[in-house]
C-alpha cells in the first residue's frame, strides 16, 4: 500500500464529511469494515498489476482493499454522490484507479478491459445483482474470475445441488459455466446500516471451455420453461419447445421435474435445442 492510499481519512470520517448516506432505493449498504474488505480482496486472488473491474464502490471500502494488493482498478458508480469521494481516493492511488460514472447493466467490459483479462470483484447492491451475474455469466466478456457479494439467499442459489429447495434456473446456469462456491458468510452488522439479511460471498471461475453462445441462449431457454413451473413435470414444463419428444431425444424420463436434473442433462436438452 502507498503512503498516499495510507494517509488517507477512515471511511467513516471521509463518508461524513461529505454527509452522505446510503440510499435504500439503490440498494445501498455501506461496507466500511476493513478486515472484512481485506478478506474479500484475498478471497479474489487478485495482486499486484492485475485488473480488477469493481461494481458499485460506493465510498471504496472494498475500492481501498483491492489498491491495497496492488491491482489496477476500474469502478463502476451509478451514483454521483460518491464521485467526488472516489475522485480522492483515485488521487491517492496514483494512477492505479479509474472511475467511470455509469449504469453497469450497460457497462462494456471487454471496453474496460481493454482486451486484457479482468477479473469482478464486487459488493453488487442488492437490486441488481442478479442481473448482473447473468450478463457476466453469459454476455460478450468472460471475466477471469468473480468475486461476488449478494444477500445470502442468492448466493445460496447460485451454488445449489440438484435436488434442494434453492436449485433452480441460476444455479444451472452459473455451473454450467463456471466453478461457483459460497466462500465467506458476512454478517448484516459489518454494513451500514444493516440490511434485514445476512449476506455472503461467492466466487466464480469460469470453466476453461465456454460454452458456445448458441448453446447458452439455449439454456436460458431450456431453464426458463423448465423452472417457470418447477411443479410440473418436464412433458409440460418443456411443451413449448418440445415436451415429451425433447425429452426423449436425450433420454429423459419426462415425469422428472426441473430440479432433478443435473447440469449435464440441462445441457443436453440445450444442445438438443441450439441444434434445431
Amino acid at each position: 500500500m502507498g503512503p498516499a492510499l495510507a494517509d488517507l481519512a477512515p471511511l467513516r470520517a471521509s463518508l461524513d464529511a461529505h454527509g452522505l448516506l446510503a440510499r435504500k432505493s439503490l440498494g445501498q449498504h455501506f461496507l466500511l469494515d476493513l478486515n472484512i474488505t481485506r478478506k474479500i480482496a484475498r478471497l479474489a486472488e487478485v495482486g499486484a498489476g492485475d485488473r480488477v473491474i469493481e461494481v458499485g464502490p460506493g465510498p471504496g471500502g472494498l475500492t481501498r482493499a483491492l489498491l491495497e494488493t496492488g491491482a489496477v482498478v476500474v469502478a463502476v458508480e451509478k451514483d454521483a454522490r460518491f464521485l467526488p469521494l472516489l475522485a480522492e481516493l483515485a488521487v491517492a492511488a496514483a494512477g492505479a484507479l479509474t472511475i467511470r460514472h455509469e449504469d453497469a447493466l450497460l457497462t462494456d467490459e471487454a471496453a474496460v478491459a481493454e482486451g486484457r483479462p479482468a477479473a469482478i470483484v464486487a459488493n453488487l447492491p442488492y437490486n441488481v445483482g442478479t442481473p448482473l451475474l447473468i450478463k457476466w455469466l453469459t454476455g460478450a466478456f468472460t471475466p477471469s474470475s468473480m468475486t461476488l457479494m449478494f444477500q445470502k439467499e442468492v448466493a445460496e442459489r447460485i451454488v445449489a445441488e440438484p435436488g434442494s429447495e434453492a436449485y433452480g434456473r441460476l444455479a444451472v446456469i452459473a455451473q454450467a459455466i463456471s466453478d461457483a462456491r459460497l466462500v465467506m458468510d458476512v454478517p448484516a452488522r459489518a454494513f451500514t446500516p444493516p440490511p434485514k439479511v445476512a449476506s455472503a460471498v461467492v466466487r466464480l471461475v469460469p470453466h476453461a471451455t465456454r460454452p458456445p453462445q448458441a448453446l447458452l441462449d439455449a439454456l436460458q431457454q431450456v431453464t426458463a420453461a423448465a423452472f417457470g413451473q418447477r411443479r410440473k413435470m418436464l412433458r409440460a414444463s418443456l411443451k413449448p419447445l418440445g415436451g415429451e419428444a425433447l425429452c426423449q431425444a436425450v433420454g429423459l424420463d419426462a415425469q422428472r421435474r426441473a430440479e432433478t436434473l443435473a447440469i449435464d442433462e440441462f445441457l443436453a436438452l440445450a444442445r438438443a435445442v441450439a441444434a434445431r
